[in-house]
């Protein structure tokens, strides 16, 4: 575990459910890692609760296939499969075209300079090595596109995939040379939104996407060989 994870205080939710969301959100944004324990003693102290809003919670985590139940271990971060990987990554891509697609019919000579001075802000980040930091500037370059397209819906949805995509966002900027790629492939989609050349913003976010997945594949692929020769 990166750091103690800490409850939102400021929800007016049920406990139960401020619970849920909050080691949700935990295991998506990679504070809780793959393979990682989750011992409720421990978490309830850290999120002053009591056991049992954790229990549930944990329960309703393995009905969504984020925690697994380990024999003679207990409950576990459920480790990123292939298939779940592409299915999200998937309908992301489909999702992100669209959203190139109204960008490049919308967008403004300011909004280019704020998607320039976005990715410019992202490679200055990718220079700290800060993970989620550099994960958080690649959100926000992308959520620069999606305001342009002012498509509510496209944002409703988008905002339902977010934090399962931030899960696989962040796996793939582990690598160094990904980061570096990440910021010459944000170039080429600025290019291609600012003059209007829809095919090719939709050519570019795809191959983006195909990047990250064959990346992370690529490491899933290792650590199941690992794992089995283990």
């Amino acid at each position: 575990m990166k750091e103690d994870i800490r409850l939102d205080t400021d929800s007016n939710r049920p406990l139960r459910e401020v619970v849920f969301l909050r080691l949700r959100r935990a295991i998506l944004q990679g504070e809780l890692e793959p393979g990682e324990r989750l011992m409720e003693i421990r978490l309830a102290d850290q999120l002053g609760v009591s056991r049992t809003p954790v229990r549930d919670a944990i329960h309703k985590l393995v009905e969504e296939g984020l925690v697994s139940m380990v024999p003679r271990c207990g409950a576990v971060v459920a480790r990123i499969t292939d298939k779940d990987m592409r299915d999200v990554l998937e309908v992301r891509t489909t999702l992100e075209e669209l959203a190139v697609s109204l960008c490049a019919e919308r967008i403004t000579p300011d909004g280019v300079e704020r998607l320039k001075a976005a990715n410019e802000e992202f490679r200055m980040t990718v220079a700290t090595g800060e993970l989620i930091k550099i994960a958080q500037a690649d959100v926000a370059f992308h959520d620069i596109i999606y305001s342009i397209t002012e498509n509510k819906r496209l944002l409703q949805i988008i905002n339902e995939l977010r934090e399962q995509i931030y899960r696989y966002r962040l796996e793939y900027i582990k690598n160094d040379s990904a980061r570096l790629q990440l910021i010459k492939e944000h170039e080429l989609i600025i290019r291609c939104i600012s003059e209007g050349d829809i095919d090719n913003a939709k050519s570019a976010i795809r191959e983006h996407i195909k990047n990250q997945m064959n990346d992370i594949a690529s490491v899933l692929k290792s650590t199941s060989e690992k794992d089995y020769e283990g």
